[in-house]
């Protein structure tokens, strides 16, 4: 028996077998534990790999491996079914996200900064909408992915990281800290965040998003990459930004930078007439589905907006305007280019 080879029809033979048995029946049977590493996926189902490619070893060369006789890592089980054609997964769930332990912290906050088992319906229903999240790619989600009981652990990692909890904590990590801590110092504007996340997932708001984790880089906020892809997409809405700059030109006003005076076209010329961007300046706690006005919008140039949101809390054009202006002052630099121009009657502040 020469071990590792194995035909696509044997492994084929073993799902069959898989399926007939089923997954417990199966596992015990031929004495393998479920899957901690990798599964195949097949016809949308997935299976045990390791397990999957000891038994194909039976129909293809007359024994079933014993679970010690491979491993189901990259090395064995999982290389041989890939090299097959087979799809082949993480079996872990992929690590949570400052949006998914937004929602979990607001529920531990909810229960009295105490931990909730997974049988609570409140933890089922976290579930069930954490699974329509649009963050994680479909490869990474087993059956297992932020199931209840995963869920529950999560409840567990951060209420005992509470300030009052007085027993050992478990194994949770920095975001965990980190995110509880924002609602210790925020409580009620961080259950704002939390309910606008929920209502987005609830409605399918969210599912036309492609939020990825390097925006986080270059676009910092506590409430997550949910609320952020939202805000980004009003920003870059073409007809929006040109209402905007069309009611700006109807005032007769210039269409320069309302932090630092920036103006596009006096610089580059024609190249530069009409071009300026624009910055949303409603809170993201705040900011629901509803349609986006011309006066939550302000003129920005691209340095200036970068800036804005390099860091939360992220300033409003007029503070970084006087934040300009006092690094100016203090270090003796040259006044900008252009003067700015009049601020909109209202800027809100985005946290």
């Amino acid at each position: 028996m020469r071990i590792g080879v194995i035909s696509r029809d044997g492994v084929l033979k073993a799902v069959a077998e898989y399926d007939e048995l089923g997954r417990d029946r199966f596992l015990s049977e031929y004495g393998y534990k479920p899957a901690t590493g990798y599964l195949l996926v097949h016809e949308d189902r997935a299976y045990d790999s390791k397990a999957i490619a000891g038994v194909a070893h039976k129909f293809d060369q007359g024994r079933a491996l014993r679970s010690d006789e491979l491993s189901g890592g990259r090395s064995h089980a999982a290389k041989w079914l890939a090299r097959l054609g087979f799809v082949i997964r993480s079996s872990r769930s992929p690590d949570w996200t400052r949006d998914e332990i937004i929602l979990a912290c607001d529920l531990a906050m909810a229960n009295g900064w105490k931990r909730l088992e997974f049988n609570d319906p409140r933890v089922i229903e976290l579930s069930a909408l954490l699974q329509t999240m649009p963050i994680h790619p479909e490869e990474v989600r087993t059956e297992l992915f932020r199931n209840p009981n995963g869920v529950a652990r999560k409840t567990a990692d951060i209420t005992s990281r509470h300030p009052d909890y007085r027993g050992k904590p478990t194994n949770g990590n920095a975001l965990d800290v980190e995110v509880m801590n924002d609602f210790l110092a925020r409580p009620a504007e961080m259950a704002e965040v939390a309910r606008r996340i929920r209502d987005g997932l609830t409605t399918g708001e969210f599912q036309g998003l492609s939020p990825e984790a390097e925006e986080e880089d270059d676009y910092s906020a506590p409430e997550g990459r949910l609320l952020i892809s939202r805000h980004k997409s009003r920003e870059r809405d073409k007809g929006l930004r040109k209402r905007k700059i069309d009611a700006v030109l109807s005032q007769g006003r210039r269409l320069a930078c309302e932090a630092c005076g920036f103006d596009f076209e006096a610089t580059y010329g024609p190249r530069g007439a009409g071009y300026i961007e624009c910055h949303h300046v409603v809170p993201l706690h705040e900011a629901g589905e509803g349609r986006t006005k011309l006066g939550d919008l302000a003129l920005i140039c691209a340095n200036c907006h970068r800036m804005i949101h390099r860091r939360a809390p992220w300033p409003t054009p007029d503070e970084l305007r006087q934040l300009i202006q006092e690094t100016t002052n203090r270090d003796g630099a040259r006044l900008p280019l252009q003067q700015a121009p009049e601020p909109s009657p209202s800027r809100l502040r985005t946290p």
